[in-house]
């Protein structure tokens, strides 16, 4: 073959890859005009989770979650399974506008991620979901090594207010060892606080002896007695009385003088 005729043979094959990537080009470029505004920033949003940046991954994200739409949600939901745990993180709570079945079934695996910020953020997530298919894993975070996890997931089942977690919640907090740490009492007092929450009368025998042990820390006993008081159960009322004349801190008086006003008016 000539050279000339080599040449324009060559250039005849470009001039067809250049139609084809046009071609190609404009396809795109009418998909991308059928998507509305909020279409095109959930797709960018979506590319920038498979940068090679944590930052990148995690603004993303956090820009997915803040449109608080159930399709950004679902776009969000694939950083689940992210290497570095603060990306997780962010992406359960940018997931927590889907339904809220639909979002506890995605977070609910996380309660057993090897971190502890995972698996905290994990159960805040899931309280907030306020969906009770998230109570037997609850529960059974009640048990994890870390305490902020047991006290995350006490609160949680608060949020959601399913009574199985009554039972559950009432042993955490009378089965507490005798020395505990500032956490352990944390863990006690969100116990005291979610059997409030749900408000069932079988928690009032453990609230009851919550509020009379000397051992717990002040701000538990005071937590005991608020919760007894929103559940309103009048077998409550002499324990009540005895921490409101004791004297020994004027917060637990007070709570306790409170308690007895609201079961007053529910009786």
């Amino acid at each position: 073959m000539k050279p000339d005729k080599h040449l324009r043979s060559v250039a005849i094959a470009l001039g067809l890859v250049a139609a084809i990537f046009a071609a190609a080009t404009a396809r795109a470029d009418q998909g991308n005009d059928r998507l509305t505004p909020l279409q095109r920033e959930i797709e960018r949003q979506r590319q920038r989770l498979s940068s090679l940046e944590v930052e990148d991954r995690r603004d993303a994200l956090m820009r997915l979650g803040n449109l608080k739409r159930p399709d950004a949600s679902r776009a969000a939901a694939a950083a689940l399974n992210d290497a570095a745990p603060i990306v997780r993180v962010t992406a359960m709570h940018a997931v927590r506008w889907l339904p809220p079945r639909e979002a506890a079934a995605l977070v609910i695996p996380l309660l057993s991620d090897k971190a502890e910020f995972v698996r905290r953020e994990a159960a805040s997530v899931l309280g907030r979901t306020r969906d009770r298919s998230a109570t037997p894993a609850l529960i059974s975070a009640l048990a994890d090594k870390k305490a902020s996890v047991r006290g995350a997931s006490a609160i949680a089942l608060g949020e959601v207010g399913d009574d199985a977690a009554v039972q559950p919640l009432a042993n955490l907090l009378t089965g507490a060892k005798k020395k505990r740490s500032f956490e352990d009492e944390f863990v006690l007092r969100s116990a005291a606080r979610s059997l409030g929450q749900i408000a069932n009368r079988a928690a009032v025998p453990s609230l009851i002896a919550a509020l009379e042990n000397p051992a717990n820390a002040p701000d538990t006993r005071r937590e005991a007695a608020i919760a007894l008081g929103a559940i309103g159960d009048a077998s409550a009322m002499p324990a009540l009385q005895a921490a409101l004349s004791s004297g020994e801190d004027p917060y637990l008086s007070q709570a306790a003088r409170g308690a007895m006003r609201a079961i007053k008016s529910k009786n």
